[in-house]
């Protein structure tokens, strides 16, 4: 019975911590983060190409890509 009830709360433990990462998701990201993710990526678009993209989408992109990384929600534009 020790077992059963060890292995409920594991599983109770990490349901919570599955809904925390979703929550966490959800955010948005700081103003500031979202000016220097942009900066970051215009540089990468200057230095290496936009893979045939407009700077406009392959930013958003970019940026998107590094927010999702970092667990924040993407962005429908940078305006």
């Amino acid at each position: 019975m020790k077992g059963l009830r060890f292995i409920g709360l594991g599983l109770v433990g990490l349901s919570a911590m599955a809904l925390s990462v979703i929550a966490a998701a959800s955010e948005e990201a700081p103003a500031e983060l979202v000016a220097e993710l942009t900066q970051f990526c215009k540089e990468i678009a200057a230095e290496e190409g936009t893979k045939g993209k407009s700077e406009d989408v392959f930013v958003l992109e970019c940026v998107n890509d590094e927010l999702e990384a970092e667990g924040y929600q993407k962005l429908k534009s940078l305006n």
